[in-house]
């Protein structure tokens, strides 16, 4: 029926009726809709509906040139050449108006100025001379319009989004930064989640201004509503940079102390995250840590325990004042357990300092060996203690038999108490430790000697030594889009295994000390370089092809390098192009900086984007993405599992 009646309504649109002409160009609209291909029947007509006065003609006609302009390329380069007719109509909205009965609030047709605004915005995308054009009117929208209505918030806040999304110049993009820095001081809940939500999107782009409205960021974080104080929270964690980490820090840990249970996952992998890579000293980063797991240990990742204990580790000059910090929190409470874990290791390696007295950074601590020994016993039968924290706690005892001067006697009772425990692994630990003080007491102290050191990207082959070079190569060009990204995974991450909390944020594949024995063995002989793996293609919608591409090296086979290619075979660019990823629990996944967000249009250069996976159960690998980009002026978003990945990528 469209097709048949195309025509018909193309000569309605220049009607003498003004009531007729305005139905027609609803009709054109709901007609391009359905049937895009008769788009070119509609596009001369337009020219001179523009000259309208008419408010319902207008505010239609600008309409069906947005839906022009979002199906059909030719139709926006069509449309480019009237950008100055519209800033004309746009000026004369903003400074005298059409009609008094159109507007609201004392500004002048908001519904007519928004729509206006939101074409401009798609005339304006990657094409500097529209963008020219429309920059002088846009300061003057941006200045002039009144904001203690909501009317006004509305036209303002559009305009925001055209600035952004535009290339404007610098001291614009500034001035939309600073209106939405307004918004966050509105007593309206709404536009205060609408300017969060859109400060998150330009912080990487616009660090340095979002930057300064820090101070009202944080604020936002004690709001009521629970919404506001997740959308503050992922915006003050992606503001965290090596200037402010002590302040932000301390705010956040503020906020830890009194959040709600379902943010506290998000807020403690956050700290911890951001300590990490911004911390000023290693006795910072500690503290840091530690107050975290005092305040949420049951929330942090799962690497976390790992992390803190290598960190200990590394920094010789803190043993002492690491040990003491540790053994007065588990004195304070055993409920917390990756606290208790990584307190029972450090009791465990550095029990001996703990009883000399030798730290000069604290207050002097009085600690006997029968309150070390109580503290670890108490800890073996309490309710509250995992499996693998008796692990650790079973494990600290028997290293306290070589550390302290004292009678083992009650070291090995509770030792042989455990022979018999339910447990299959802490009986196992139970009966190896009894079996060391019976037959192999002469070669205890040797085996029980402090754990070395395992260094942070330690000996490596050549091949991962090479890829690694690269890989920094590539990170000194492009560097990393770090919290925001991070804070959109928070929301992808729930999709697989496990709650959110425990797979926030990826971790680093080194740092980990299992991550690293893999090259501790340092074989003679390189194995036979592998099989290729087969490309697989996962996702194709509207020209836009996305493929994987799999590289095992040669030195580290539970490690997966996967290269994700985006084509674009169709007429329109697709830009703001987002790829995430999420990997199931006992996975470790870090994604490196893609190479772009844009992939041009008609099978123009591809974007690619480096995934690297650890494997080290060799599980087969199940892998979530989630795409996030613009396609001829639609947002488009799509979640995806891909289950066939090749046998050969995890075996």
């Amino acid at each position: 029926m469209c097709r048949d009646l195309a025509t018909e309504v193309e000569k309605l649109l220049l009607q003498r009726s003004a009531y007729v002409r305005k139905k027609a160009v609803l009709t054109a609209v709901h007609m391009i809709r359905k049937v895009p291909e008769l788009s070119d029947i509609f596009l001369p007509p337009c020219a001179q509906l523009l000259h309208e006065h008419h408010h319902g003609i207008l505010l239609g006609t600008i309409t069906l040139i947005t839906e022009l302009c979002e199906r059909r390329p030719a139709a926006l380069k069509h449309f480019r050449k009237m950008v100055p007719q519209l800033v004309h109509i746009l000026q004369t909205l903003v400074t005298t108006g059409y009609s008094t009965e159109h507007s609201i609030s004392g500004v002048s047709d908001p519904f007519l100025q928004v729509q206006i605004l939101r074409l401009l915005r798609i005339l304006g995308r990657n094409h500097e001379e529209s963008s020219d054009t429309m920059n002088d009117l846009l300061a003057q929208v941006a200045t002039n319009t009144d904001t203690s209505r909501n009317a006004g918030n509305a036209v303002l806040f559009e305009t925001v989004l055209t600035i952004m999304d535009i290339r404007s110049a610098a001291g614009l993009r500034v001035l939309a930064v600073n209106i939405l820095g307004r918004f966050l001081l509105n007593s309206d809940r709404n536009i205060r989640y609408v300017a969060l939500t859109s400060l998150l999107r330009l912080v990487q782009s616009n660090h340095s201004a979002v930057q300064r409205h820090r101070p009202t960021v944080v604020e936002c974080l004690r709001e009521p509503d629970g919404s506001l104080s997740r959308r503050a929270l992922e915006l003050s964690l992606a503001l965290v940079n090596s200037s402010n980490v002590q302040a932000m820090t301390q705010e956040l840990q503020g906020f830890l102390e009194s959040c709600p249970p379902d943010l506290q996952a998000n807020c403690a992998s956050g700290i911890l995250l951001a300590a990490e890579r911004f911390a000023p000293t290693k006795r910072w980063h500690i503290d840091t840590t530690l107050r975290v797991l005092m305040t949420a240990g049951t929330h942090v990742r799962d690497d976390a325990v790992a992390n803190l204990t290598q960190l200990i580790g590394g920094a010789q000059e803190l043993h002492a004042y690491s040990v003491r910090r540790l053994y007065s929190a588990l004195a304070e409470d055993i409920s917390q357990q990756p606290l208790v874990q990584v307190a029972t290791w450090c009791i465990g390696e550095y029990g001996d300092l703990l009883l000399e007295g030798s730290c000069e950074e604290t207050e002097p601590l009085q600690v006997k060996e029968e309150e070390v020994l109580a503290l670890l016993e108490r800890v073996l039968q309490s309710h509250m203690s995992l499996p693998a924290t008796r692990g650790y706690a079973l494990t600290a005892l028997v290293k306290l038999s070589t550390r302290l001067r004292g009678d083992n006697n009650r070291i090995r009772q509770v030792v042989s108490i455990y022979r018999s425990c339910l447990d299959v692994e802490l009986q196992q630990r139970a009966v190896e430790y009894n079996t060391l003080f019976r037959k192999y007491d002469h070669m205890r102290a040797a085996i029980l000697e402090k754990i070395p050191l395992v260094e942070r990207g330690g000996c490596q082959v050549d091949e991962e030594a090479k890829e690694s070079k690269e890989t920094a190569q590539l990170s000194e060009a492009a560097p990393v889009p770090t919290e925001p990204q991070a804070s959109k995974l928070l929301d992808l991450l729930d999709l697989l295994d496990g709650p959110s909390g425990d797979a926030q944020h990826p971790p680093p594949l080194d740092p980990t000390p299992g991550g690293t024995l893999i090259h501790l063995l340092n074989l003679p002989c390189a194995p036979p370089p592998p099989a290729p793996i087969p490309n697989l293609k996962v996702f194709e919608r509207e020209g836009l092809q996305l493929n994987l591409s799999f590289v095992r090296p040669p030195g580290t086979p539970t490690l997966l390098l996967i290269t994700v290619t985006a084509t674009n075979t169709s007429g329109g660019d697709v830009t703001h192009f987002i790829c995430q990823a999420a990997v199931p629990k006992g996975f470790q996944l870090q994604l490196q900086a893609p190479s772009g967000d844009t992939v041009p249009a008609q099978g123009g250069l591809p974007m690619t984007q480096l995934l690297r996976i650890l494997n080290p159960k060799k599980a087969p690998l199940r892998l979530k993405l989630r795409l996030t980009y613009n396609h001829f002026g639609q947002s488009v978003q799509e979640i995806f599992e891909v289950n066939n990945l090749p046998v050969e990528t995890w075996q």
